[in-house]
Order: C-alpha cells, then structure tokens, then sequence
C-alpha cells in the first residue's frame, strides 16, 4: 500500500498526491536517512526527482567580531564546511543503491537550518518535502525535532515526517 493516500474532505476524497520534486533535507543522522529512504522509495514509485539537502547553520560572522578572526580565515572555515558537507552528501548517497535509480540532486545552503530548507523547496518547486521528525539531537523519543516543526508550520507543500 503507498504511504501516500487520498484524504477524505466535505467535498469528498482529496486527490491522491502524486509528487514529481521531493525535497529531503539532511543533517545525515540515522533519522535522515531512514527520511532518504522513504523519500527515494516515493521517487521510485511516481519517477519523481529527490532533492537532498544539507544547511549548514554559519555562525561565524558572529565569531569573527567577537574574536577578530580575519576574513580570511571566516572564507577558510565556511571553504571547510562545505567541502566536509559535500563529501557527506555523497557518503549519504552511496548507502542506498536505489539513488541510482532516480534522478537525485545534491545540494548545500546556508542560514537558519528551518529557513534554508523552506527557501531551498520555494525555489526547486518541490511538491513534498520529507524530513526526519528528529535529528542529530534526538531530544526525547517523542518530541517532534525543532527543524521539522518549523518546516511543517511554514511549508507551503505537504510535508511528510518520518522517524
């Protein structure tokens, strides 16, 4: 049975959704990628394209002000950072053989993590956005993480969470 069914609304039954742009944010956890997996089982499913996405949350800005770090070693640190985030990326990819079976794109923003992800679906015209309920922190077993609860609240597609 798919994951994905038709809601019932006073109307009737809402149409199945059928989404062709999926947006799977990461922070590479084992809750991402139990989210990759559903996701690249939904793309499989409707020859839908998945787009992974990591947001590195920069503070350094902050840092160099407070410590009169040079410009040059702030372009060093983000330089580092998103050169360990691609490689993870691609580490990410390489554990699950059927994201050589749909089309899947990398990406890596930088902000916020919840604002860098909205504005990575606004722009890629993703029609589902699937997210780990919880990441890296893991705070409690049945708390919803932070990140996925301002995605759901600000998300203007469907948001689909896993855990």
């Amino acid at each position: 049975m798919s994951p994905l069914f038709g809601l019932m609304n006073v109307k009737g039954v809402v149409p199945m959704l059928r989404p062709t742009k999926i947006l799977v944010p990461t922070d590479f956890s084992e809750y991402s990628d139990r989210a990759l997996n559903q996701a690249l089982d939904i793309a499989k499913q409707y020859n839908a394209k998945v787009y992974l996405f990591h947001a590195i949350h920069l503070i350094i800005h902050r840092c160099a002000i407070d410590y009169s770090i040079s410009d040059d070693m702030v372009e060093e640190i983000k330089r580092q950072a998103l050169d360990s985030a691609s490689n993870s990326l691609k580490r990410q990819l390489e554990k699950f053989p059927k994201s050589k079976e749909v089309e899947v794109h990398a990406d890596i923003g930088t902000g916020i993590t919840y604002d860098a992800i909205l504005e990575e679906a606004k722009d890629k015209g993703v029609d589902l956005i699937v997210i780990a309920s919880l990441g890296q922190s893991g705070i409690a077993k049945y708390l919803i993480g932070g990140v996925a609860r301002n995605v759901l609240k600000g998300a203007q597609c469907p948001v689909l969470l896993t855990r």
